[in-house]
């Protein structure tokens, strides 16, 4: 048999280089798998130091598998011609990996070049970029594309969509592809109940798991991690241990997301003990088992148990990670424990914590709320002058210790150094206008948030509406009240307008202001009956604030709280009314407080009753023993009918028991500056 003739060393070579590129495309393939970026690396320089290839297909398709985007584009970039497989890989891989503006950036080249068309599995991840950078107007775009294209029926495509309109805050459009949807996956409904929980929307969140649970759609672990927050938000432990009962059903108790979920749930609702009793049960622990622990404690008004969870976690070898830190400053915070306060400030200078923002923030938080502001500014002038969060923080700060004017100027400067303002700065920034009552510094901040836009949001308009009502300019807070459209006025502005009626003494505009409310469909609340009843007090309106009273009681069925009470006292004071001011007193379900004896005292003080007097004031001197001004209330109620020796005796006991009246202070605005003036108020 004869010998086949010999190949030519080049037609070898090209063999040789066939199969050792077939052998590299299969061990690609298994690292990629693996995610074995070492693997990958070796063999790139293997390939590269014997056969001078320095770029190919494959291996850009395995670093993208592997997240490593640098190594992965600067391959990309050189290949004469790329697969639709390609470009999908590279577009995930930035859209997974917190690169949504790159992912969108090469989605757009992608179009621009023509070289492939987007399918099903590209605009997922486009979409997702888009929503992740909440461009909602490109979202709209891509989203147009799906339909021109065919691809807006593929339940992957349109489960994206789903997770975009939520981030963009467009509900209405995510429910419209929802119920467009032929066939909803599990992924599906989770995303409609998590995003509609962080949309703030818990009722239709809610409602969605209840429809998931009718038509049979089997729940996985990220249907109990999205529902659980809902639970704890709506405080319904029943339905939380519904919850509980389908996880141990399920096995999905293995998952440690689901176990801090469902710890979450239980302390939101106040149930520490089920708390522990779950924690007990737990073999893994995590920083988020014990920061939630600690979240738990401080939210059920427990700060002290907060902070020894600290040393506990510590002993069970957890580190504690910003979130912890900052919790833990929170606590110090409501205990104004400032010693406290700097030891975990100290610790998070050891671990190289302190910058970051969460801890930023809680530490400009706690001194300021430690009244040490000065600690506070000290803290703001070392963190990133980008961010807007400790901005918020130190203004919210300047307002806690009633430093306005600082506050004021802190914005100023804030606009200065161009940082955009948010939500959360105006909520911290407003009270500041409403504690000076400067007319001409309301209307400085009225003309910015027309001209930001910030004012035709109703929650910073009704904050306007109270500083106009501050400064005395109830012209202004109605025509604020007024811009807003009929139907979009809630319970927060309709109460805030008649509370700004109610305090200047004009009862009867509160009372048809409230009528006018009911007309248009808006239900009155707790507030709004305490500032009507305020309101009806203060101008003598006894029959329209009964009737108030009445109406609260039967047609809205809001059990009345101390401050209703106080007001109907009030009112009944006013009109000479004591006795029924009293039985009223006397038929409360629950123990009438010092404001409610107040309120009949400072009644009983107008009529001269003394009887009802010296009721009202034995239980103020048990219930305030050191309150000057309850002594000083009585001894004029026995001067005024001549009874002076009992003045005297009262004036004795003030005396005797170490009291001195504080002094009263008044502020005096000058053009210039405001002027503090101390003096002494005559006691009767």
């Amino acid at each position: 048999m004869n010998d086949p003739p010999p190949q030519p060393p080049h037609r070898k070579a090209k063999k040789f280089l066939r199969i050792a590129v077939a052998q590299c495309e299969q061990l690609l393939l298994k690292y990629a798998a693996t995610r074995s970026l070492f693997r990958i690396k070796q063999l790139h320089a293997c390939i590269i130091v014997n056969f001078g290839l320095l770029s190919s297909s494959s291996f850009a398709s395995s670093y993208a598998q592997c997240n490593h985007s640098s190594y992965a584009r600067k391959l990309f970039v050189k290949l004469p011609q790329r697969s639709l497989f390609l470009w999908n890989i590279m577009i995930r891989m930035y859209a997974q990996n917190g690169l949504p503006y790159d992912a969108l950036k090469l989605f757009v080249e992608m179009l621009a070049l023509g070289e492939c068309q987007p399918d099903n599995f590209t605009y997922p991840f486009a979409i997702k970029a888009c929503g992740d950078l909440s461009l909602l107007d490109v979202g709209f775009g891509v989203h147009g594309r799906t339909l021109k294209s065919g691809f807006d029926l593929d339940t992957f495509v349109q489960n994206s969509l789903l997770a975009m309109y939520m981030n963009c805050r467009e509900k209405e459009a995510a429910q419209m592809v929802f119920d467009s949807m032929q066939e909803r996956t599990v992924v599906s409904w989770n995303t409609m109940i998590n995003g509609y929980f962080r949309n703030c929307c818990v009722e239709e969140a809610l409602m969605i798991y209840n429809r998931m649970k009718d038509v049979g759609v089997e729940p996985d672990c990220a249907t109990v991690v999205s529902v659980l927050p809902v639970c704890g938000y709506l405080k319904n432990v029943k339905l939380g241990r519904e919850v509980h009962a389908l996880v141990q059903e399920k096995g999905f108790w293995g998952n440690i997301a689901v176990r801090n979920a469902m710890l979450d749930m239980y302390v939101k609702c106040g149930q520490m003990e089920e708390a522990w009793l779950l924690v007990n049960k737990m073999h893994e622990k995590d920083v988020v088992t014990w920061t939630t622990l600690i979240n738990g404690y401080i939210l059920n008004g427990d700060p002290r148990n907060a902070l020894r969870l600290c040393q506990l976690m510590q002993r069970e070898g957890v580190k504690p990670n910003t979130v912890s830190i900052a919790s833990l400053l929170l606590a110090c915070a409501s205990l104004v424990s400032l010693n406290h306060g700097k030891c975990l400030h100290a610790w998070a200078i050891r671990h190289k914590l302190e910058s970051e923002v969460y801890v930023e923030t809680a530490l400009i938080d706690m001194y300021a709320k430690c009244n040490h502001v000065d600690l506070s500014y000290k803290v703001f002038t070392k963190t990133s002058k980008q961010r807007t969060i400790p901005w918020n923080a130190l203004l919210s700060g300047f307002i806690h210790n009633s430093l306005a004017r600082e506050a004021i100027e802190l914005f100023k400067q804030m606009l200065v150094e161009e940082i955009q303002p948010n939500d959360a700065t105006l909520n911290s920034l407003l009270p500041a206008y409403a504690i000076l009552a400067d007319l001409q510094q309301a209307m400085n901040i009225h003309g910015y948030l027309v001209r930001s836009g910030f004012l035709y949001r109703l929650e910073v308009a009704s904050i306007l509406v109270d500083i106009y009502s501050k400064c005395g300019s109830l012209g202004y807070a109605h025509q604020i009240f007024d811009t807003i459209p009929q139907k979009n006025k809630d319970i927060i502005i309709w109460s805030a307008l008649i509370s700004a009626y109610g305090k200047h003494g004009h009862g009867e505009m509160a009372v048809s202001l409230f009528n006018q409310m009911l007309q248009s469909g808006v239900k009155p609340n707790q507030v709004t009956f305490t500032s009507i009843l305020h309101a009806c007090s203060h101008a003598g309106l006894v029959d329209e604030g009964l009737s108030m009273f009445k109406l609260m009681l039967e047609q809205h069925q809001i059990i009345p709280h101390t401050d209703h009470y106080t007001c109907i006292i009030d009112l009944l004071g006013r009109a000479g009314r004591l006795k029924d001011a009293y039985n009223l007193i006397s038929s409360m379900p629950e123990t009438p407080n010092h404001g409610i004896w107040g309120a009949l005292l400072g009644a009983c003080v107008i009529h001269e009753n003394v009887e009802l007097g010296e009721v009202a004031a034995r239980w103020l001197f048990e219930l305030e023993p050191e309150n000057t001004g309850n002594y000083v209330l009585l001894a004029k109620i026995y001067a005024a009918v001549g009874r002076w020796r009992d003045a005297e005796k009262v004036r004795n006991m003030v005396n005797e028991v170490g009291l001195r009246k504080e002094p009263a202070h008044s502020l005096i605005e000058s053009s210039r500056a405001s002027v503090s003036s101390e003096f002494w108020i005559l006691n009767c």
